[in-house]
C-alpha cells in the first residue's frame, strides 16, 4: 500500500513517500530554495568560455547558469533519453543525430551563437548546488499532465513505457492531426493512455496558450527574470498520487488538504483518492516513524536486519557506500557465501531507499562483499538494478568487478539531504577533523622560538581556547614558559572560548596587538 504524508510548516514542506509503512522516498522544499528545475527565465549571457564551449547566464538566481553548446544546438538523441520518448519519425533518429551533431558540432563555435549581453530564452535542467550554478538549456519543453510540448523541436513522440501498440497508433494518429507551427512538437506521456481526445487536445491548447504567454514576456521584459515556473510540490505530490494511483494522502495543515481536494476535482474519475486531514496532536512525521527515518539517513552508518551494515562517505568527486558483515554470525563455513549473498541482497534494498531518500547523485561506488560465485554475484547485481528501477531519477549501472565494485550513476536534480539540513562545520571546514591537543601545543613551541628569535619580541602574551589551555597545564605549559625564558624572554597566557580550539594567536604584552612574523 502507498501513501503519502505531506508535512507544511512555515519555512518548509515535506512529502514523504510511505510503502507499507516504510519510508520509500523523501523531498523537502525551503521557500528560501524552492525548486527551479523547469522553470523558464529570461537571461542574459555573462561571459563565454570559449576552451569549453560554454556560456554563464545571468537568470537572477543566484550563481549564473551554465549552457553548454550541446544544450543549443539540435540533439534528438538527448529529447529521446530524457523523455523516454519512442519518436514518430521517418528516419533512424542515432544515426541522422550522429551525423547532424558531429558536423555541427565541428562548424558552429559557441561565440557564433552566443554573444555577451545577449537576451537568451533557457530553461533550468538541474538544479544549482553549492556554488555551482544552474545547468541550462535552450531547447524548452512544457510538461503537461499527458503531453509536453517542444516548442523549438519540431518533434513527436510516444512514451516507451506505453506498450499496448494499439493504444500507441492511437495516440500517433491524434497529435499527428493537431494543426501546430512546424517547429513545435508534441510529445505523449504514460498517462495519455488513459486520456481521451477531447483531454488531449484541450490540454494541447492550454500548453501553447502558456508558451504564447511565456514569449510575450520575453519581448515584453527589458530585464532577466523568471518568465514560467514549474508546478509546487503540492501540485506534484497531488499528480503523483494520481498517476501512481496511490492510496492515501494524508496532510497535516487543513487549508492545503482543502487546496488539494479542489485540485484533485478534476481526477477523481480515474482514481479514488483519499484526502485526509491528520488530526493527532502527535506530529504526523513522528507517529509514522519518518522523523527516525531521517535521522538515520544522516548518518554515515546504516544498520541491516541481517547484522551488517552500510558506510556512507562522500568526496569530491563521487559518493562511496561499503557493505560490511557487522555483527552478522556464520554457523558453518559451507553457510559463508549464502549468508554474505543475504547480507548483500538486503544491502542491494537499502541502497536503493537510502539513494531515493538522501538524494544522492552523480557517481557512486558500491563495494559490496566479495563473493567467489559469479551466480551470486549476478544475484546481487540483478536484484539492485530491480530495487533501482523504482527510483523517478535516471540510474545507469554498470557490472560487478572481480572485487565486488559497482559503478553507477544517479540523476542529480537537487541537493542532497546533508546539503538540504547541515552546513559545514566552522570548526574543521567540513573534513570533520580537528588537530590533537599535543600538535597544536608542539606547534606552539615552534612559533614561539620564531617570534623570540626572529622578531625579537621579548614580552608575549599567547591567546589560546579555555580548552586547549587546560591540556597545556598539565602538559606543556611550564615547558613553554621556559623555553622563553632560555631565550631571555617572558610568556604569559589569556583565554578566550571565541578562539579557535586549534588556533592560538601571539600578542604583544606592552600594546596586546598581535605579533606577525
Amino acid at each position: 500500500m502507498d501513501e503519502i504524508l505531506l508535512n507544511i510548516e512555515t519555512k518548509e514542506t515535506r512529502c514523504a513517500h510511505l510503502r507499507n509503512g516504510m519510508l520509500h522516498d523523501l523531498i523537502i522544499e525551503r521557500k528560501n530554495d524552492r525548486q527551479t528545475t523547469g522553470n523558464i527565465y529570461k537571461g542574459y549571457v555573462s561571459n563565454i568560455l570559449h576552451n569549453i564551449q560554454s556560456a554563464f547566464i545571468y537568470i537572477t538566481e543566484g550563481e549564473n547558469g551554465f549552457i553548454h553548446i550541446s544544450d543549443i544546438i539540435e540533439n534528438t538523441q538527448k529529447f529521446a533519453e530524457m523523455f523516454d520518448m519512442d519518436f514518430d519519425l521517418d528516419y533512424d533518429i542515432s544515426a541522422i543525430d550522429a551525423k547532424s551533431v558531429s558536423t555541427q558540432g565541428q562548424n558552429l563555435k559557441i561565440e557564433q551563437l552566443l554573444k555577451p549581453d545577449q537576451p537568451v530564452i533557457v530553461q533550468v535542467v538541474k538544479e544549482a548546488i553549492g556554488s555551482k550554478g544552474a545547468r541550462l538549456t535552450s531547447k524548452i519543453s512544457i510538461a503537461g499532465r499527458y503531453l509536453v510540448m517542444l516548442p523549438n523541436s519540431p518533434h513527436r513522440g510516444v512514451s516507451k513505457r506505453i506498450e499496448d501498440k494499439a493504444q500507441r497508433e492511437r495516440l500517433k494518429r491524434i497529435i499527428r492531426s493537431f494543426d501546430m507551427p512546424q517547429n513545435m512538437g508534441l510529445i505523449c506521456r504514460t498517462a495519455s493512455q488513459t486520456a481521451s481526445t477531447e483531454m488531449l487536445i484541450s490540454e494541447a491548447q492550454e500548453l501553447f496558450t502558456t508558451w504564447h504567454d511565456i514569449m510575450e514576456k520575453f519581448n515584453s521584459t527589458p530585464k532577466a527574470g523568471l518568465l514560467y515556473e514549474e508546478s509546487d510540490i503540492i501540485k506534484r505530490t497531488l499528480i503523483t498520487c494520481v498517476d501512481k494511483k496511490f492510496h492515501r494522502l494524508l496532510v497535516d495543515d487543513y487549508n492545503i488538504q482543502q487546496i488539494c481536494k479542489k485540485m484533485y476535482a478534476p481526477y477523481m474519475v480515474e482514481h479514488p483518492l483519499r484526502i485526509e486531514y491528520y488530526r493527532d496532536k502527535v506530529p504526523m512525521f513522528e507517529r509514522f516513524s519518518v522523523e527516525r527515518e531521517i535521522e538515520k539517513s544522516l548518518r554515515h552508518k546504516i544498520w541491516l536486519s541481517s547484522g551488517g551494515y552500510l558506510y556512507f562517505e562522500q568526496t569530491e568527486a563521487m559518493h562511496t557506500i561499503d557493505v560490511n558483515s557487522g555483527r552478522s554470525k556464520n554457523t558453518s563455513r559451507e553457510d559463508v557465501e549464502e549468508n554474505i549473498v543475504r547480507i548483500n541482497l538486503e544491502a542491494a534494498q537499502e541502497i536503493a531507499r537510502q539513494l531515493r531518500i538522501r538524494n544522492i547523485g552523480g557517481l557512486i561506488i558500491c563495494d559490496f562483499i566479495d563473493m567467489r560465485s559469479k551466480r551470486n554475484q549476478r544475484r546481487v547485481l540483478d536484484y539492485l538494478k530491480e530495487c533501482m528501477r523504482e527510483d523517478s531519477a535516471k540510474c545507469t549501472i554498470l557490472g560487478m568487478s572481480e572485487f565486488g565494485l559497482v559503478e553507477m550513476t544517479r540523476q542529480r536534480s537537487r541537493g542532497t539531504l546533508l546539503q538540504t539540513i547541515f552546513m559545514d562545520c566552522p570548526y574543521c571546514s567540513g573534513a570533520g577533523l580537528v588537530k590533537t591537543h599535543e600538535s597544536v601545543s608542539i606547534e606552539i613551541e615552534r612559533e614561539l622560538k620564531k617570534v623570540i628569535n626572529c622578531g625579537q619580541h621579548f614580552a608575549i602574551k599567547l591567546l589560546v581556547h579555555p580548552e586547549l589551555y587546560k591540556f597545556l597545564q598539565i602538559e606543556d605549559k611550564a615547558y613553554l614558559e621556559e623555553v622563553a625564558e632560555s631565550l631571555n624572554a617572558r610568556l604569559e597566557w589569556e583565554i578566550s572560548d571565541s578562539v579557535h580550539m586549534n588556533s592560538y594567536t601571539f600578542l604583544s604584552s606592552i600594546n596586546l596587538q598581535p605579533i606577525e612574523v
